[in-house]
């Protein structure tokens, strides 16, 4: 039986600043991740110039800063990639990130990850998603505040674009920053599981351990978690 492939999800949490990026790749190596995330955007095309910022947001951040202007300050430069990917070889660990526009699915196509993830918020975008099929590279496709029919349109444009089922893990996941242990529902896992016949996982956006332990061991391939220094 192979292991649970475990992603450390840093996001955004290097706040716009390389070196803590750096500092991230480090500290994912430390507690033994397989994978460490990044995200690629270009946010003039992620949001309009005037979208509000989500309440959680507004809470860890400035008041009055529109959605754009927030990430703005967030988004890795084509350089910031390349020296990240090369700190990532150095200490034997996978470079991933996830695209969050057209665009940004090309540039990553050039750094020739070993798989993509589609993210929950992209499920129902199928120009999107018959794009990133177009990269024939394994596919992790996140579910959050989707429903079973949502994930069933994008895995039938997945599949219609030639990526065999071998090659797709769903992951469960609650859309809350953090996510409470009473809305985890680790069931779902296995509803997607017996009705799509592919691999599942378990993106965890709660704190501590234990429900990451939990999804292990239901059968999760992948457990995806968010770190911070």
């Amino acid at each position: 039986m192979k292991k649970t492939l475990i992603i450390a999800e840093a996001g955004v949490n290097h706040n716009g600043d390389i070196n803590l990026a750096h500092k991230l790749i480090d500290a994912a190596v430390e507690v033994g991740a397989d994978i460490i995330k990044f995200q690629t955007f270009n946010s003039k095309l992620l949001t309009t110039e005037n979208a509000q910022k989500a309440s959680y947001q507004i809470k860890n951040g400035l008041k009055n800063e529109t959605q754009q202007k927030m990430l703005s300050k967030l988004e890795l430069s084509h350089d910031d990639h390349y020296q990240l990917i090369k700190h990532c070889d150095e200490v034997n660990i996978e470079f991933l990130s996830t695209a969050f526009d057209e665009k940004s699915i090309s540039f990553l196509k050039n750094l020739d990850l070993k798989r993509m993830k589609i993210p929950s918020g992209e499920i129902t975008n199928l120009p999107y998603i018959r794009k990133i099929c177009s990269m024939e590279k394994p596919l992790i496709l996140s579910t959050g505040m989707a429903s079973l029919e949502e994930v069933k349109s994008a895995l039938n444009v997945i599949k219609s674009e030639g990526i065999k089922n071998t090659e797709i893990t769903i992951l469960h996941c609650s859309t809350e920053y953090p996510a409470s242990k009473k809305t985890v529902n680790l069931n779902a896992m296995e509803t997607m599981r017996t009705s799509f016949k592919v691999d599942v996982g378990y993106s965890d956006h709660t704190e501590g351990i234990e429900i990451a332990i939990a999804a292990a061991a239901l059968g999760a391939k992948i457990i995806e978690k968010h770190i911070t220094l």
